[in-house]
């Protein structure tokens, strides 16, 4: 075997092979790290092996975290993991981790379109900034974020489907994640990376609904327009037949920081649905974008506003025409 076959081959096992190598045609060099996935299974087979508290904590420690990536590490920072909630969830949801352990496996699969799509990304928006990409299991909390330059993908949700057991979870999260499941998180894959890639081009929002849902909601339009689909959600079905009516709450409620009926909620909410800021704001991102007659320049401005500037938020939303049209 020729030595760059197996350099390749090392690194595909090693879970870390920069995209760039596997496909030099592309011009956007990337890193992908999965080996957190493998080191978390065997802290979850060391601790479910364990009786004694103090010696359990110590096993998710020295197996798990103190060998994490420093993906890891920004996962547990941005949801604020701890050893103690790993240990715990261990304990009380044996057959969701059961469900999910073999789905984990499928890290590299969710991104064989990935250095394709960053191309892409790269020639709609050319000032794009590299970021690496994290595999990892989380606590549930997050199947994407981000932390500055690292996407951070929470595996456990990200690369589920509708086989994974949610009985033994509380009865709020096992409500929401029956229907996030259902919708095949890991055939949306493609669409969650670049969604999440977007976020590190991106700087923080502010306090209000409006600068929140508008970055969600550019990032949503970007990462359609490269990958071409959106993710299969009931916001995405929910949102276009009732649009007069998310339109009119939406702007009475998007000055305002109360969150819990649009973003990063449950279906417990006045809509019964999860997440309908995401569409209100790819809505409007979408209104910007189609009105606009230079595109490189709609995306440049919706990647680069100050989300944490309101002022600057609310221009682009009424230069989007969304609420006059």
């Amino acid at each position: 075997m020729k030595a760059w076959k197996r350099l390749l081959l090392v690194l595909l096992i090693a879970g870390t092979l920069p995209l760039s190598l596997a496909n030099a045609g592309h011009p956007v060099a990337q890193q992908v790290h999965t080996r957190d996935i493998d080191n978390f299974w065997i802290a979850y087979d060391a601790v479910r092996g364990e009786a004694d508290p103090a010696r359990r904590q110590q096993l998710i420690k020295t197996l798990y975290i103190d060998k994490g990536t420093p993906g890891l590490h920004a996962l547990m920072q941005a949801r604020h993991y701890s050893g103690e909630q790993y240990v715990a969830a261990i304990d009380a949801w044996p057959r969701y981790w059961a469900s999910i352990r073999p789905l984990t496996g499928r890290a590299l699969a969710a991104t064989t379109a990935l250095d394709a799509d960053l191309a892409k990304l790269k020639r709609l928006y050319p000032a794009l900034r590299p970021a690496s990409i994290t595999y990892a299991i989380g606590v549930l909390r997050t199947g994407g974020t981000t932390l500055d330059d690292k996407v951070l993908i929470g595996a456990e949700l990200a690369l589920g489907d509708d086989s994974v057991d949610v009985s033994e979870l509380p009865e709020l999260l096992q409500t929401r994640l029956r229907t996030f499941y259902a919708s095949q998180p890991f055939h949306n894959n493609r669409q969650n990376n670049i969604h999440e890639y977007i976020h590190t081009q991106q700087v923080e929002a502010g306090d209000t609904l409006a600068q929140y849902a508008l970055r969600e909601g550019a990032a949503e339009l970007v990462a359609e327009l490269v990958t071409g689909k959106k993710p299969d959600l009931p916001l995405y079905v929910y949102g276009p037949a009732h649009e007069d009516a998310l339109k009119a709450q939406f702007k009475a409620d998007r000055r305002g920081n109360d969150y819990r009926d649009w973003l990063y909620n449950s279906s417990a909410n006045r809509f019964g649905v999860s997440d309908l800021g995401y569409y209100v704001g790819y809505r409007i991102a979408r209104a910007y974008y189609d009105a606009h007659p230079d595109k490189a320049k709609a995306v440049a401005d919706l990647l680069e506003l100050r989300y944490d500037d309101r002022e600057a938020v609310d221009e682009l939303i009424e230069r989007s025409g969304y609420f006059s049209g």
